[in-house]
């Protein structure tokens, strides 16, 4: 269980590193994080990280595919972690 919550650590911070970078990507015009990569983040461990961050930087929240997407990724990783801790 240890290792899920430093993993979740871990890609949490790169999530948000990479959500900022985006960010000020849009704003110079600059090279952009493709949003495909920034929902596999999610995915794997950083979206209640990155949906905290978008909501705080304003960033994509006008785009569903994230206001939508992190949250039921955000269930689905608590619903994985209750089953590792209760199995």
């Amino acid at each position: 269980m240890k290792y899920i919550f430093i993993w979740i650590g871990i890609i949490s911070a790169f999530s948000v590193i990479l959500t900022v970078y985006d960010k000020i990507a849009a704003k110079t015009g600059s090279r952009r994080i493709a949003e495909k990569t920034l929902m596999l983040l999610g995915l794997i461990g950083g979206a209640g990280a990155m949906l905290v961050t978008m909501l705080i930087i304003h960033h994509k929240t006008h785009h569903a595919k994230f206001m939508a997407g992190l949250p039921i990724e955000i269930i689905l990783h608590t619903g994985i972690i209750l089953a590792v801790a209760f199995i």
